[in-house]
């Protein structure tokens, strides 16, 4: 994987941590992750409409972070996410190539982790 994809990749993990830990922040912290990672505004825009510094938007996003973080740690509800996601994608593979049975199996598997 090259850098870019890397990057990518972080912004879309931070975006789904914010999603659903993103409450548990204070307002502030979460105002600044959203701004930052679902606006795409930069540091400065971020500080020029929160009326703080650019040093306080960086520390506030690696804190923001390291809390989304903390909490997907301790209630692993994204991890939890990508391992029903790969269940219902191995069960829609087998529908596919005609292993009701297979799939049937899987969609139980899924059920039990719902």
């Amino acid at each position: 994987m090259n850098s870019l994809e890397d990057t990518q990749q972080f912004r879309v993990r931070a975006g789904m941590l914010l999603d659903l830990y993103g409450q548990l922040l204070p307002e502030r912290a979460r105002e600044v992750l959203e701004n930052y990672y679902n606006d795409d505004l930069s540091l400065a825009e971020i500080a020029e409409s929160c009326e703080i510094s650019r040093q306080a938007v960086h520390d506030r996003l690696h804190q923001g972070l390291n809390s989304l973080a903390h909490y997907e740690e301790k209630l692993g509800l994204l991890a939890r996410f990508h391992e029903q996601r790969a269940v219902l994608q191995a069960a829609l593979a087998d529908l596919d190539a005609g292993r009701t049975e297979n799939a049937r199996l899987r969609l139980g598997q899924l059920e039990k982790l719902l």
